[in-house]
């Protein structure tokens, strides 16, 4: 078995969720999730077929993440998973949404940080065995932290304010 580290590639600003599903009919399924969740949402889907033709299958709704989703999955290369790269949308605003397409097995990140999937290949194929998201932890949140935190979550309209 062999390991290597595979960077996905996306702009700063956008978002990518990482999983893995079990059937064809994930990239239909998953466009309709997304476009359902948030509407006029951009987004580019690629997923890994990983049987008969073995084809990058892909959807969305913006020519250039659709291509960037198709690029990172390539560089893949790992059977059954699915790239979702966010244009004007937020992971928090359709994770729920990804999670409930019953083809979908798992989810392995859904961040904007940058994402470095360690993937195993052995002589039948590859696969994913996880994801480093983001950077390493540099600390325990001081009562400062703590505020601020609370604050970003009142200004992004995520929690009430009190």
């Amino acid at each position: 078995m062999d390991l290597s580290l595979v960077e996905i590639e996306k702009p700063e600003s956008a978002n990518v969720i990482l999983g893995q599903s079990h059937f064809i009919k994930t990239v239909e399924d998953l466009h309709e999730a997304m476009v359902n969740a948030v509407p006029g949402i951009q987004f580019g889907l690629a997923f890994c077929e990983a049987s008969g033709p073995s084809l990058v299958r892909a959807s969305g709704t913006d020519a250039m993440l659709q291509e960037l989703a198709v690029r990172n999955a390539l560089a893949l290369s790992a059977g059954h998973v699915f790239v979702l790269i966010l244009g004007n949308a937020y992971p928090i605003n359709v994770l729920q949404a990804v999670k409930a397409v019953p083809e979908v097995c798992q989810v392995f990140c859904a961040t904007a940080n940058p994402v470095q999937v360690i993937v195993a290949e052995t002589e039948q194929g590859r696969g994913v065995l996880g994801v480093i998201d983001g950077e390493r932890t540099k600390g325990v949140e001081t009562e400062a932290d703590t505020a601020e935190r609370k604050a970003l979550l009142r200004r992004f309209g995520y929690k009430a304010s009190a």
